[in-house]
């Protein structure tokens, strides 16, 4: 049974898999890799795991590109940070391979050598290994349990892509068993005879007839080559489905938790409560929310501020501006009231939602976050329970 936890602090001590999600442009890149260095600096070993192919991640980590090996970051770089990381303390950061996780898996389930290889050189194979929809989302589970109980790690950041994607990765592993046993398939591996010919006689006359017109469009050696590949993947449906229905358990797991990030806009908001809604009809555990840039009221909010403030302000800095200076202060600090009083108001929806769901509400930024000084600062206020 999982622990309840209260902070997304008590989520890192205690969870070993974390996923972030969310909509575009909401800093849920940026957000893994703050969780990551506030973890490493409490002396976890951590492993990033990003499907997202933007190299913002791995820039922010001082790493000249994301590759598909583990990468250790230097922890010389956390010290020119002044961020302290705590003795056995470690960040690792990985970009998924697609293509590879799917060869490993028709190696590893193929019941001859000779089989995987004839699979792994056929063409359609090399196209939906890399290009069809889904792939790369159930290819990033499958990296997940893979790396799940490495010893190397105790926690693992996984980063997706936005949500509209994201939301894949929950279907990915029906989806794929769904694939694999659909009449289609089942269609073409009739018509692929033992002998490794390719023959329409033994399938249904209207599928032959669909069939013959797509051979006399592409050529026969298409349709031999998509029959070859599905019989050959056929074989491996068992070993497939096994390891699909083990992925999806993996993602129930107690120590695996969503973290679902957000902006304050209606329209991020409402993407991260479908995502809960999700979440909660697949029973996977959502463990916190992040609502980024959120918009922090000025001091002295009720307090009307007039151009004569401002201009006394002003002067009794020393500064020399504009003359329509004070007016515009005067518009900007009440734009700023405004912008708080908006952001308050639609973030209650998602409090009215989240029962007992820690949500964390980190203020917009001056800068963007762009190297690991910021990663360090974003990922204490994170660890502190934000704003």
């Amino acid at each position: 049974m999982a622990v309840l936890v209260q902070t997304l602090s008590e989520l890192v001590d205690s969870r070993r898999v974390l996923i972030t999600v969310g909509a575009g442009g909401v800093g849920k890149t940026t957000t893994a890799a703050a969780i990551g260095v506030a973890a490493a600096r409490r002396g976890k070993r951590v492993l990033c795991l990003t499907i997202d192919p933007a190299k913002r991640l791995a820039e922010s980590l001082g790493i000249t590109s994301m590759r598909t090996e583990a990468v250790q970051v230097d922890l010389a770089l956390f010290a020119s940070a002044g961020i302290e990381v705590k003795a056995g303390g470690s960040l690792t950061a990985m970009m998924l391979d697609t293509k590879r996780t799917f060869d490993e898996l028709v190696v590893r389930y193929s019941s001859t050598p000779e089989k995987a290889a004839r699979l792994l050189s056929n063409k359609l194979y090399k196209y939906v290994s890399t290009s069809l929809a889904g792939t790369q989302e159930y290819m990033a589970m499958e990296k997940l349990v893979a790396v799940k109980d490495d010893a190397r790690y105790d926690l693992i950041v996984l980063d997706t892509p936005p949500t509209a994607n994201a939301l894949d990765f929950l279907d990915a592993p029906q989806r794929l068993i769904d694939a694999l046993d659909s009449s289609t398939m089942k269609w073409f591996v009739q018509a692929f005879e033992s002998g490794g010919s390719f023959s329409l006689n033994l399938v249904a006359r209207s599928a032959a007839l669909i069939l013959r017109t797509i051979g006399r469009i592409t050529g026969g050696g298409f349709l031999e080559a998509m029959a070859e590949f599905i019989g050959e993947l056929n074989e491996l449906f068992g070993g497939f489905k096994e390891r699909a229905a083990r992925v999806e358990e993996a993602l129930r797991g107690d120590d695996v938790a969503f973290v679902l990030v957000t902006s304050a806009s209606p329209p991020s908001l409402r993407e991260v409560l479908y995502f809960k809604e999700r979440l909660a009809e697949a029973h996977m555990p959502r463990g916190a929310f992040v609502v980024n840039r959120f918009h922090v009221a000025p001091p002295c909010v009720g307090a009307a501020v007039s151009e004569a403030e401002a201009a006394r302000g002003i002067a009794s800095r020393g500064v020399t501006l504009e003359d329509d200076a004070p007016t515009r202060l005067v518009r900007a600090y009440e734009d700023a009231v405004k912008l708080a009083a908006l952001d308050a108001y639609h973030v209650r929806a998602l409090s009215a939602s989240a029962g007992t769901t820690p949500i964390v509400r980190i203020a917009e930024l001056e800068t963007d976050v762009h190297d690991l000084i910021r990663l360090g600062e974003l990922g204490a206020a994170l660890m502190s329970g934000g704003i």
